[in-house]
């Protein structure tokens, strides 16, 4: 059997940070917990075509803040405002009338966010287009848009065969063992008319070139091994005699 983990879930202590930030006594937990995947589920399901990525739901005593982030923020916005509101009300009226607020966080480049890429193969299998050259076409925008590298996987009933498989393609570095690696994955589902395709994205995002506090230590850690080296062979120190040298 395959050991398999959940990237994001693996990397939490790392570089990643929780999706539901909140803390509840034991008797409120359960609720809580219920109520955040029916506001996941209700946004997932009303704002489909408005490209969310991520949805962060945060509590605070009798308030919960949501952050949507999403390439299309004027579908999630709606004209003058207005789905913002009938959304505040429904979620409202879901977490037990607590005070709700709805923050927005664009995505400056869907094509290097992993949950869109695996939606965008998903919507394109489901419109009938070849498994390979949609997960191809994805492949080079990823890559031509200054990603490390990019690993997509689908499995499943692929172009109506009888038989299940999966096929895969990558390019470029996505070391999935490496917990200090910016990786970002993604997982959609495609309702084809032959059944249910998954859809899997890993993409190794290219990390800042501003070097970081830990690069910076370990340079001086570095130098100063360097200088300790040089004093031990400075004067005031007797170097090693040569093999074979006389000793006087």
């Amino acid at each position: 059997m395959g050991q398999k983990v959940n990237p994001i879930g693996f990397r939490l202590a790392v570089n990643k940070d929780w999706r539901s930030k909140w803390f509840a006594p034991e008797s409120q937990y359960a609720g809580f917990l219920h109520d955040d995947i029916r506001v996941r589920n209700f946004l997932k399901k009303k704002l489909q075509q408005a490209a969310i990525s991520k949805i962060v739901i945060e509590r605070a005593w009798n308030s919960v803040r949501v952050t949507l982030h999403t390439s299309r923020p004027g579908l999630v916005i709606g004209r003058k405002g207005s789905e913002i509101e009938k959304m505040t009300a429904e979620i409202s009226g879901m977490c037990s009338g607590a005070q709700v607020k709805i923050d927005i966080y664009e995505i400056k480049q869907p094509e290097l966010d992993a949950q869109l890429v695996a939606e965008t193969v998903a919507t394109q299998l489901e419109r009938r287009i070849a498994f390979r050259r949609a997960m191809k076409r994805v492949l080079q925008t990823a890559m031509d848009f200054g990603a490390d590298g990019i690993r997509i996987r689908c499995a499943g009933r692929l172009q109506g065969s009888d038989i299940a498989r999966a096929e895969w393609y990558r390019e470029g570095k996505v070391p999935l063992q490496s917990l200090r690696a910016p990786i970002e994955y993604g997982f959609a589902e495609a309702q084809t008319v032959w059944g249910t395709i998954g859809v899997k994205c890993w993409i190794n995002r290219r990390e800042d070139a501003q070097p970081t506090a830990r690069a910076g230590r370990d340079r001086r850690d570095r130098g100063d091994r360097g200088d300790r080296r040089r004093d031990n062979n400075g004067p005031g120190h007797s170097a090693a005699p040569a093999p074979g040298g006389a000793s006087h």
